[in-house]
């Protein structure tokens, strides 16, 4: 039994390399975090450039949707202006074919009649 303990015991390690491998641990995670840290970094800039990419794709977008909007706006415009001045034209020529109208129809009752 005492073989099997001190076999346990050499096995293990001694306060020191304990020291040194606690160490060591410490390095690889330091390590891994600040290559983690640097991905984080590198992703996070990739990823605003990304996103610069699609605001810039994006606001370019909406100054065409900008600009068809505001040639839609003229057209309406300018479709109004026509339709109100085409009114206003078949207004006067209605109330032109009316006075003539009432002019033939009085011209018509002074016509003597024939028997």
């Amino acid at each position: 039994m005492v073989s099997r303990s001190r076999e346990s015991l050499k096995d293990k390690p001694t306060e020191p390399e304990l020291e040194v491998n606690i160490r060591k641990l410490t390095s690889a995670s330091v390590a891994v975090w600040q290559a983690e840290s640097q991905d984080a970094q590198v992703s996070a800039g990739s990823l605003g450039a990304m996103l610069g990419e699609v605001s810039k794709v994006s606001m370019e977008e909406i100054d065409h949707l900008v600009r068809e909007l505001e040639a839609l706006r003229r057209k309406l415009q300018n479709d109004g202006d026509r339709i109100e001045r085409e009114i206003k034209e078949h207004a006067a020529l209605s109330e032109q074919a009316t006075r003539l109208t009432k002019i033939v129809s009085e011209g018509m009752k002074q016509l003597p009649t024939r028997a």
